[in-house]
């Protein structure tokens, strides 16, 4: 694999993998693939930190990577954009990555190959990412959180229509009691409440008639995440929610708070 400082300056090579990336598939599961954003200012001795954005149900990647543009320009971060198909041994399956493991495919262990891919070829600081993602993608972000607390700096929940208790009592994906036997990871509340957490949602995004006619005919998205709050801020979670009036479900209305959110933690 080429590491992006072994090319010439002036090499085509740079331009391609500099900026807008193509597509990659991810290493260890090609049916799944990656595309980055590198900021202009990006040098190979730059060690940049990384900021993981996670489409949700409509994979709409590159709306997503051009959301996050401006950002990684001004606070000199390589922006990453998972893409989990749809499709993927169930030609009819949209949820299955939300849950972290579905198929046989463990899509947490998939994101931390691209991001160890990532680190190589860009040089750049994935030990600890900013990680966010709405609706679908803010389900694969708070569980993400659980199971790899230590892998996350921050991490912005958008608009789930489902979430995950800290809850022993439940099983996954309501609750955390059979992750050993699941996934090998025994969740820790403690490791989970040292990373900061936003929670954000249009004013207009209500969701249950979405929700209901995908036959859950349970909590609306604000009420999912109250629930989401509630357990995370009960077992120690510094969380940050915040409600965009005049905004629906709508990753684009609801990025300007997950940026600030950002912005001041790499400030800080």
């Amino acid at each position: 694999m080429i590491r992006v400082a072994d090319l010439p300056a002036t090499h085509p090579g740079r331009r391609l993998l500099t900026k807008r990336s193509p597509f990659f598939a991810a290493p260890g599961e090609p049916r799944c693939s990656y595309c980055v954003y590198v900021p202009t200012s990006w040098t190979p001795d730059a060690e940049l930190p990384v900021l993981v954005a996670v489409h949700g149900t409509g994979r709409s990647v590159g709306e997503l990577r051009e959301g996050f543009i401006p950002f990684a320009e001004r606070h000199r971060l390589i922006v990453v954009i998972p893409l989990f198909p749809v499709g993927i041994d169930d030609p009819d399956d949209v949820d299955g990555y939300k849950l972290l493991d579905a198929h046989g495919i463990r899509f947490d262990l998939v994101l931390l190959d691209i991001l160890e891919q990532v680190r190589f070829r860009w040089n750049a600081r994935v030990g600890s990412v900013l990680l966010c993602g709405h609706s679908g993608g803010g389900q694969f972000a708070h569980r993400f959180l659980y199971l790899h607390p230590d892998r996350v700096a921050a991490v912005a929940v958008g608009a789930p229509g489902g979430v995950t208790l800290l809850d022993d009592s439940r099983a996954w994906p309501e609750g955390t009691g059979d992750t050993r036997q699941r996934f090998g990871v025994t969740v820790d509340p403690g490791a989970v409440a040292r990373v900061p957490v936003l929670l954000v949602i249009g004013g207009d995004d209500d969701g249950r008639a979405d929700l209901a006619a995908m036959g859950d005919h349970g909590h609306s998205r604000p009420e999912q995440l109250d629930r989401l709050a509630e357990s995370l801020r009960r077992h120690g979670t510094a969380v940050e929610k915040v409600v965009v009036p005049g905004v629906g479900h709508s990753a684009a209305g609801t990025r300007p708070p997950v940026t600030a959110f950002f912005a001041r933690l790499l400030s800080e």
